[in-house]
């Protein structure tokens, strides 16, 4: 039986996109489950401050490391961050991402680009630092997280989609790949959530009038509702399941 009450003592997590919403909700609930938190933005350096000034207060560890991880470098400089601050890395969840909406025909190659590098690149980039220290410490885990969109198909989303696929697909060679060094891996995807969306009203999601109408379970998801999911796919209870592609959307989307 799993001891849920602190069962990832010991345990260092990076989770990318943690200023805010699902990532803020996961660096909460890993550290609540007794991981050492590194809490990374692009640029928000305040909301970071904030995570980790609540994950101290009751009694966590964390760590605020800015990063744009896009690139190699800076991916490198916070694995490195990591392991300074706390020995090593156990578990990455690559939570950060683009938002925007965009029709094909003005979706310009940049703003493809950019969805691209976030979604797939960035997720390369941070196994490839990652995987040495897990590799060390006897296995680890790597979760990406995927939206419902890139399943079941949007309008005005096709870079968002195709950034999303394929870090699906990346998610799975990495859980072949890396089998043998007790190193799993498994994608999350995200229904119709409840967050806040700041300082591009295009990202704001493509909605029916009464969204809530198609899920089954009768509202949006929050945050937790995430975290929740990750944290039980990181820990000790998830240790047969690696490859997979985990839907936490309230029935909105069901997957074979």
């Amino acid at each position: 039986m799993v001891d849920l009450s602190n069962e990832l003592a010991g345990k260092v997590a990076i989770v990318t996109g943690s200023a805010r919403n699902i990532g803020r909700a996961t660096a909460q609930e890993l550290a609540s489950a007794g991981c050492a938190l590194v809490i990374n933005s692009i640029q928000a350096q305040d909301l970071c401050d904030e995570v980790v000034a609540e994950i101290r207060a009751k009694g966590g560890q964390a760590i605020a490391v800015l990063a744009d991880i896009r690139d190699r470098n800076s991916v490198n400089a916070l694995i490195d961050s990591a392991i300074d601050a706390f020995g090593g890395v156990d578990i990455v969840v690559h939570n950060a991402a683009v938002r925007s909406n965009t029709a094909f025909e003005d979706l310009s190659w940049e703003t493809f680009k950019d969805a691209i590098d976030l979604s797939i690149h960035a997720c390369f980039h941070l196994a490839k630092a990652a995987v040495p220290s897990m590799k060390a410490r006897g296995g680890g885990v790597i979760i990406g997280v995927g939206g419902m969109s890139s399943l079941r198909g949007s309008a005005r989303r096709s870079h968002i989609m195709a950034g999303k696929m394929g870090m699906n697909a990346l998610i799975r060679g990495l859980a072949l790949d890396l089998a043998q060094y007790n190193i799993r891996a498994n994608q999350v995807v995200v229904g119709s959530f409840d967050t806040i969306r700041e300082g591009n009203p295009s990202s704001a999601p493509l909605r029916d009038a009464n969204p809530v109408a198609s899920i089954p379970l009768g509202r949006m998801g929050q945050p937790q509702d995430m975290a929740n999911m990750i944290r039980f796919l990181v820990g000790p209870g998830a240790e047969y399941v690696t490859g997979q592609t985990m839907h936490c959307n309230g029935g909105a989307y069901l997957n074979l």
